[in-house]
């Protein structure tokens, strides 16, 4: 029951929606990573540049002992963490990613609301992350309604969550560009357009994430209702 053909072809829906946004970053990350910078700066320096350009000196940048699109930014921390590939790096890819990052430190500097929102949920996000598999099948299989809508009720959390992420990272790779363009003013528009497609890419990723849990989810609350 737990197992039918809507499952399987959900599962597979969900596996090529998530290869198809995981391909696409890779592919864009690869071909502008062997494009050069025309300011010649490393992720670091451009990450660091913006930064100073919006008030944020405070703000501190880590290279990270990590592969490449694992970068982020901590707010707990106040710190950018970089891989050594954009932290070093002098190509489109790592500027654009750099200053993507750069961009949630603006984003928290400017109380900028989906990202308060995203923070202030995410302890119980975690917990519902972790949690809601183990209630729904529990509940399933003791035959408990209230258990399995429970589990549902957690895993639409999650949903939540990653909704509300996705203006969070749109906004980051704008703020990111919009620095780019008025930082480095003689930059031409096929590498301005090449950071954009590395940073479409990578927001395609989150969308991907969000419409593969919608689908679990309906298909979930579904059994709940059986």
């Amino acid at each position: 029951m737990y197992f039918s053909m809507s499952y399987l072809l959900l599962m597979v829906a969900v596996l090529v929606i998530g290869l198809a946004a995981q391909a696409g970053i890779n592919a864009a990350y690869r071909k502008w990573s062997r494009v050069p910078i025309s300011t010649g700066q490393t992720g670091f320096q451009a990450a660091r540049r913006m930064l100073d350009a919006n008030g944020l000196g405070h703000v501190g940048i880590q290279m990270l002992n990590t592969s490449d699109l694992s970068d982020h930014y901590d707010p707990r921390t106040n710190t950018l963490g970089l891989s050594r590939g954009v932290y070093n790096g002098t190509s489109v890819a790592a500027t654009a990613v750099a200053c993507h990052e750069a961009g949630h430190a603006v984003q928290h500097a400017r109380g900028y609301l989906p990202a308060r929102a995203r923070l202030a949920i995410f302890p119980a996000v975690s917990l519902a992350s972790n949690a809601w598999i183990f209630v729904f099948f529990l509940g399933l299989i003791m035959g408990i309604a209230s258990l399995e809508w429970l589990g549902v009720i957690l895993f639409a959390l999650v949903l939540v969550f990653q909704l509300v992420t996705l203006p969070v990272e749109f906004d980051a790779s704008h703020r990111g560009l919009a620095n780019i363009r008025a930082l480095y003013p003689w930059m031409d528009e096929t590498q301005l357009g090449g950071a954009r497609k590395v940073l479409t890419a990578a927001a395609l990723t989150y969308v991907a994430s969000a419409l593969t849990s919608a689908l679990q989810l309906i298909y979930f609350a579904g059994l709940a209702r059986e």
